[in-house]
């Protein structure tokens, strides 16, 4: 057997053996013997990799590229013999200093790796970090070796999801969590009974991407705790986990930690979607830090003005140039990572309109980046969520490029049922387009209601409680004079502002969260729960607890005794969902191909009021075939009346001796308020319904 040429080192530095690398795959690949490092800048000049012990302060070794090594514009090089488990390693780049005309170089900078695996440098969740350190982002080398044994994607289809929104730390770092490992991807494993008894099937993550929780950190002129980039929508490096957010991440090993719990929850039968945030970096505008991009290939990497400067659509100081092919194929390799690596089953996009803008900002009518996701074939089976609107101003729910692919947060679906909740009159007729999954901006572009991801309530505003608590924001502990955050939550406090003592403002509030509660439950669309709104969750009026690490923004699991009601609630609501298919139909009732009927109603059958003061609204569904599913799937029947008196509607008459029986009505005290499917309570009278104040009922006709 002959030796392999490719095998054997050509070059030297040192004590190194090197030979030249790959171009691709860019980062680091283990190969026979050694490591391949392969790095991509357009105008770089030349570049060195560096190369330390663990947490050591200084280098132990810097060595340059040779330029045969170079091919087009990747530094690619195998070293041999390298300890690739102890070892951190980062670029020097060399280049033109011409902010001008967009190019920062400076070789005075250590630069992280765009496609490290492991970023090491917080890898303990609030420890202080060396504010010294020359290198204070570090990639390392990962191994891939995990088992998944038999796990892959799930593959739920969209329209029987139900969502949950949930900050990994925020989850169980509570005391009353009662978890071994709190704040972390362990405890999420020791909350699966829980999520199983609720009733969700897909986890929606917060940012997991590496972040520096110490970004623009300061301290609170309320409370005088330190204040840190809590929600993480800043990324560090994209291809990498937070380490902090592992019990295992001292030790390096919040990849397997990770994996290991994605790969329980697919067990039981959860999705894991994660929200990623490709809109920008943590490295901030031009008087921002280095550290990975910037100082890489800063002007292929941004959005940059004709001057040199930042263009901002993110709000966070500068935009990705994402529709550049180099930037463009590294988001499609970091997302075809996470499926593949990590097993994920989705994405959710934060401020992902900025996806659509081309490199000088103007949106683009088929962006190539989302037709590329739409049709890649690795992604083919995972859910593309975007939050379709940006801090520039663009606004696309409804019209997202989709490619009959995408889904979107339905913004529009949040203030409207919000605004209905509250009382404003003439809501009924838009209300009832989002019941449908809002075929009024989605059926039109040939696309199905879960398209729809239908909300209430998210990480960004207020919680569930809080929009039923508070009139206005109470943002003050962030520091910003009460400035930050949205003004328009259109919330209503039940008549007192924030906590109180009053029995019926406080009964009514409980009574509004249901309500929210059942419409979001027996809508058509894609449904999300924000983590802790089932158990009454508060943040006392904050709405944009991005900096809390604190119990403003922990669950507090006692509030699961305390408000079981809610839970409860929330519970039979979900059960009532995964009942009744008639409430995930993924066409339109208007669709040819559905069999499924919609009707609306007021308070007399038939009748619904449009009217500009109307806020009661009634609908039925069922099939409309005469098949063994009709024959066995009850009639649904769900009334709204959001008015502060109580009105009475007119019931539809059913067929073939079924009878009218009460599943839910929020107007009564706990535990009449709802049951669970299969033993709801016959209704004396067929014919009408007294419908309570500000109140939901569900009937069930079989």
């Amino acid at each position: 057997m002959t030796n392999r040429i490719d095998l054997h080192p050509t070059h030297s530095h040192g004590e190194f053996k090197l030979r030249a690398g790959k171009p691709l795959p860019f980062g680091t690949t283990l190969v026979p013997g050694g490591v391949n490092f392969s790095v991509f800048s357009r105008f770089a000049t030349s570049c060195d990799l560096v190369l330390f012990k663990k947490h050591a302060a200084q280098p132990f070794a810097e060595i340059p590229f040779p330029r045969e090594f170079r091919t087009g514009n990747v530094f690619s090089m195998i070293v041999f013999d390298v300890d690739y488990e102890n070892i951190e390693y980062g670029y020097r780049m060399d280049g033109p200093y011409d902010p001008e005309n967009g190019h920062r170089f400076d070789k005075d900078k250590i630069l992280l790796d765009p496609y490290a695996k492991l970023v090491s440098g917080r890898d303990v969740w609030g420890k202080e970090p060396d504010w010294n350190n020359i290198f204070p982002h570090r990639g390392q080398i990962l191994a891939d070796d995990f088992d998944w044994e038999d796990d892959c994607q799930l593959e739920i289809p969209f329209e029987d999801l139900i969502v949950y929104e949930m900050h990994v730390r925020g989850f169980t770092a509570h005391a009353s969590s009662k978890v071994k490992h709190p704040g972390t991807y362990a405890a999420i494993r020791d909350k699966i009974p829980y999520l199983k008894d609720l009733g969700v099937n897909c986890l929606e993550l917060m940012p997991i991407h590496t972040f520096d929780e110490f970004e623009n950190s300061k301290m609170s002129p309320v409370t005088g705790e330190r204040l840190l980039n809590y929600w993480g929508y800043s990324n560090v490096g994209f291809f990498a986990p937070k380490a902090g957010f592992a019990a295992t991440g001292k030790f390096g090993m919040q990849a397997d930690e990770l994996k290991n719990t994605i790969k329980t929850l697919h067990k039981n039968g959860i999705e894991v979607i994660l929200d990623v945030v490709f809109n920008h970096t943590a490295e901030g505008n031009e008087r921002g830090h280095y550290i990975s991009y910037r100082g890489i290939d800063n002007k292929t990497y941004y959005m940059l003005t004709p001057e040199g400067y930042y263009y901002n659509f993110s709000g966070c100081g500068n935009t990705l140039n994402c529709n550049n092919p180099i930037v463009r194929n590294m988001i499609l390799d970091c997302l075809r990572y996470w499926v593949t690596d990590y097993h994920v089953d989705g994405f959710r996009f934060d401020l992902a309109a900025i996806l659509g803008r081309d490199q000088n900002g103007a949106p683009m009518s088929s962006p190539p980046l989302l037709e590329t996701l739409a049709f890649d074939p690795i992604l083919g089976k995972c859910k593309l969520i975007a939050e379709a609107w940006d801090a520039g101003g663009l606004y696309q729910v409804g019209s997202f490029p989709s490619w009959g692919r995408w889904a979107e947060w339905n913004g529009k679906y949040r203030d409207d049922l919000r605004k209905f909740l509250k009382g404003e009159p003439g809501m009924t007729g838009v209300v009832s387009q989002r019941i449908q999954g809002s075929p009024d901006l989605y059926q039109w572009e040939a696309r199905e209601n879960c398209a729809s991801v239908n909300f209430i309530t998210c990480h960004d505003g207020f919680t569930l409680m809080d929009m039923v608590s508070y009139n206005g924001k109470h943002n003050e502990a962030n520091g910003e004079n009460n400035s930050d955050g949205g003004n328009d939550n259109h919330s209503w406090n039940c008549g007192w502002e924030g906590q109180c003592d009053d029995d019926a403002v406080n009964r009514l509030r409980v009574k509004q969260i249901k309500n929210a509660a059942a419409m979001l439950l027996v809508s058509h669309g894609t449904p999300m729960i924000l983590a802790g709104d089932e158990i009454g969750n508060t943040q006392y009026g904050n709405n944009n607890a991005y900096c809390q690490d604190n119990e403003l923004s922990w669950l507090n699991w006692d509030q699961l005794s305390e408000n079981a009601e809610i839970h409860n609630f929330f519970r039979c609501m979900v059960a009532l969902r995964k009942t009744h298919p008639m409430l995930r139909y993924s066409s339109y009732a208007q669709n040819a191909a559905s069999d499924v009927e919609v009707s609306w109603h007021g308070t007399s059958a038939w009748g619904a009021d449009w009217s500009g003061e109307a806020r009661t609204v009634a609908f039925m569904c069922r099939r409309w075939q005469s098949d063994e599913r009709r024959a066995f799937e009850p009639d649904l029947y769900v009334a709204m009346n959001m008015h502060w008196d109580a009105h009475g509607f007119e019931l539809p008459g059913l067929e073939n001796g079924r009878r009218w029986h009460v599943f839910a009505n929020t107007d009564m005290p706990h535990p009449q308020d709802i049951t669970t499917p299969g033993n709801e309570i016959l209704l004396d009278n067929q014919h009408d319904f007294m419908v309570g104040p500000r109140s939901v009922v569900v009937l069930i006709g079989k």
